[in-house]
This record gives structure tokens, sequence and C-alpha cells, in this order.
């Protein structure tokens, strides 16, 4: 008697779409997602890299263990606030109330009091003027570059945007301001060098087709050296003796000076110096989520938000939510993490590496997201063995790490103390699992 084909055992379609655990996924999931998922396990079991028996339970498996979404939580290790890929800033538990509460329908454009319309996001418009008094006006959209696109194109489209060459930079993926700004419309006027601009490179550029002067935080680097730049005092007085915006791109996000970072520039600096726009992201060291803020003159932010492209580039109602309870509620985890108690952190590492026995070495974050480039932060980590990072980043909780020097690093800076029980679980796990296959080489 031939043998029977073990592809014929594979269980069909509509039975193990009758399966108790389907019914239960379809509380969470879609038909589609849940035929889908079945069909990827029957295809494993017709490649041969499942037995026919075990379908059954596969599909139970990857039905529970699958989600709407395959985004997954990960436990910030590096040390880095704003890790741009891990999303920037996290959102105060504040600020998830907020962002949940406006998942539903809210008054984000409507006056309940006498059911007219109202200007969108007021609420969260007057939050951040409370929280930057020095701004007059404030637009939000929905992130920095877009602030830039929408203040250059309202200012300047089809005429000239004056700005160092030493600012002209590239703010990360490959999208370079140069790029941004020429889309609109404008002309770059470049003045000065790469490491020294001056006060009069600024005024023998400015004539009768200035649209605005420009001027750009660097953010994600340094030059050092033989350099000078211009102050946002000087271009101001140049700027309005010519009655020509001054527009100041921040980029990381600070409303007001940090001692923490002496050398950020922050929106309430900027105005109180001239500048007419303040341009800040809302997802770095503001802490929330993101999206963009144009700070300043009533009259320009007003001239920016009537302009056509204000509407393509405008926040939804969950970001302005969220931004609202950043800006009003207790500081958000950017801020806590930013000014952690060095003893604290390293009391927390200590207890990690005793139960662990492991060592502990000294280790600087950083703010990251291009805010306060080069500026260290001191503190402690796990040291652990390189190999071990992967199986740290792949497992239950996901944990990135840092890997340096040959060594596997875990920082706590950016890890909630409520979640260090989970970073010990996490590391005991993937440390048996690198024991196990170093043994199982050895054999």
């Amino acid at each position: 008697m031939d043998d029977v084909d073990p592809r014929r055992l594979i269980p069909r379609t509509n039975d193990l779409l009758a399966l108790p655990a389907v019914h239960q996924a379809r509380s969470r999931l879609n038909e589609r997602v849940i035929r889908d998922t079945v069909r990827q396990v029957q295809e494993r079991a017709r490649r041969g890299e499942l037995a026919p028996s075990d379908v059954e339970a596969a599909v139970a498996g990857a039905l529970t263990a699958r989600s709407a979404t395959a985004l997954r939580p990960v436990l910030n290790a590096t040390g880095v606030i704003v890790h741009t890929n891990l999303g920037r800033a996290p959102l105060s538990a504040r600020a998830v109330e907020a962002l949940v509460a406006a998942s539903g329908y809210v008054d984000v454009e409507l006056d309940l009091a006498d059911g007219t319309r109202s200007r969108r996001g007021a609420s969260a418009r007057a939050a951040l003027l409370a929280a930057c008094p020095a701004a007059e006006d404030a637009l939000i959209v929905n992130n920095g570059a877009a602030a830039l696109v929408l203040a250059t194109t309202a200012l300047a489209a089809g005429r000239e945007v004056v700005v160092s060459r030493g600012e002209l930079v590239e703010i990360g993926a490959g999208f370079r301001l140069p790029d941004l700004i020429e889309s609109t419309g404008a002309v770059l006027r470049e003045v000065g060098t790469t490491n020294r601009t001056h006060l009069r490179d600024y005024a023998d550029a400015v004539g009768p087709e200035t649209g605005c002067v420009l001027k750009v935080h660097p953010s994600n680097f340094r030059v050092e050296g033989f350099t000078s730049a211009v102050g946002l005092g000087e271009l101001s007085d140049l700027a309005a003796g010519h009655e020509i915006p001054l527009v100041a791109d921040l980029g990381s996000g600070l409303l007001a000076p940090d001692p923490h970072l002496p050398n950020e520039p922050d929106a309430a600096t900027a105005l109180g110096d001239g500048a007419d726009v303040v341009i800040a992201s809302g997802d770095k060291l503001l802490g929330g989520p993101q999206a963009g803020l144009l700070l300043g003159r009533r009259g320009i932010i007003e001239r920016l938000a009537r302009h056509p492209l204000a509407r393509a580039v405008r926040a939804d109602k969950l970001a302005l939510a969220a931004l609202e309870a950043t800006v009003s509620g207790d500081p958000p985890p950017v801020v806590r993490s930013l000014h952690a108690d060095v003893g604290e952190l390293r009391r927390r590492t200590d207890t990690l590496a005793r139960a662990l026995g492991v060592p502990v070495v000294p280790h600087d974050g950083r703010v990251g997201g291009g805010g306060a480039p080069g500026v260290p932060l001191p503190g402690w980590a796990l040291q652990l063995p390189e190999g071990i990072a992967a199986l740290l980043r792949t497992g239950e909780p996901a944990v990135l790490p840092r890997v340096h020097d040959g060594s596997c690093l875990v920082d706590l800076r950016c890890v909630p103390e409520d979640d260090d029980h989970r970073i010990l679980a996490a590391v005991r796990q993937a440390l048996a699992a690198l024991d196990g296959a170093g043994a199982g080489r050895a054999g």
C-alpha cells in the first residue's frame, strides 16, 4: 500500500476556521487577517516545516500572539532619550489618557456652548501659549518639517530665503533642508561659508526679493574651531529694519531654558531675541506627540494659518489632545529621563547587577533626536556579553540595548522603574538562551 501524502492530512480551511481559538480571535481581528494567518500555517505544513497534527495548535498560537498592529513595544535600554528609531518621545500617562479620550467624537472644532464651529484645536493652542508666554500666537501642524515648509511657502514662495551655508543641514533619512525649502518654490540665497558667517553677509543679501531670513539650529552636529555665526538679536535688527520676517528653526522643542542643556536654544529666548516665528518639534525635548510648533508674532502666525497649505499639514485630533496634555500635565518621560538622578540610576543598576551576577560600568546617555549633540548624560549600565543583544531585541519583552566595544550595555535611564523587573527577566532569559546555545555548539 502506497504511503499517504502527509499534505493530505493537513486540516481543511473551514475546519480550522471553526476552532474555538479562531472564534475568540474574531473579537480582536478581522476575517481577512484570520484567514491569512490560517493559510500561512497551512503553507508551513505543506513545506514540511510543521507536522499536520500540529497545525491546529499552530493556528491557535499564531492568532493568540497576533495583534491588530505589527508594532511591538520596546524597552529602551540604550540611554538615548529621544530615540528616532523607537518613535522619539514616549508619551506621558496624561497624554495617553487624552489620546484615548480623543479617539472618539470630541469638540476639536466645535463650541459646545452655542453649537457653532470653533477654531480647530483651540484648547491645545491655549495650553501651548500658556506654556510659552513669550509667543503672541501659535499654530500646530503635523511635524517640524511641515512647519518649515509652511513658513517658507507662506512667506517666501517665488522669493528668496536668506540663510547661512553652515545651517543647510540634512535632518535625517536623507532629507535636506535645502531640498525642503526649494520644494516650496522659494529661492535659497546662501550667505557666508560653512564655518563662518557674518552680519555683513546677511546685510549684503537682503533686498527687495527677500521673503524671509532663516536661522537654523544645526541640532545634530557641531562645528568647532575657526567659526563664527550671527545671533538672533543682530539678525532681528537687520530683518526689522527691512520689514522682513525672521524665522528661527530650533528643532529640538525646548519652550524655555533647561539648566541641563545650557547651549540648547529654546523658544522663549529666541522670541525674546527678536525672532518673528519660532519652529520646533513636539516629539523631541518637549516630550509630546509628533507635531510641528510655530510660535511667534500674531500677525505672521495668522498669515501662516490662512495659507492653503496649512490645511494639508494640520495636526489631527489625537496629536492635539496629546500635545495639550503634555504641556499641561506633569513632566513627561523625556523630561524625567533628562533630569534622572545619577545616584538613583546607580542604585537601580546595582540591584539588577547583583541579581544577575554581572558588572556595572559608567555609561553616558544622550539626548538624541538631534538635540544637544555631544552633551553627555552621566549614568551607569549593566555590562553583558555582546552576543546577548540580538536575544534581547527579539525577546519578550523586546529590549533595545547598546552594543559598544564588544559589550552589550543595558542603561536604565529611559526605562521606568516599574519595568526593572521586566528587564531582569528579559536578561535572565537571554543569558540562559546564550548559555544553552554555547553548550549546544560545544556538544
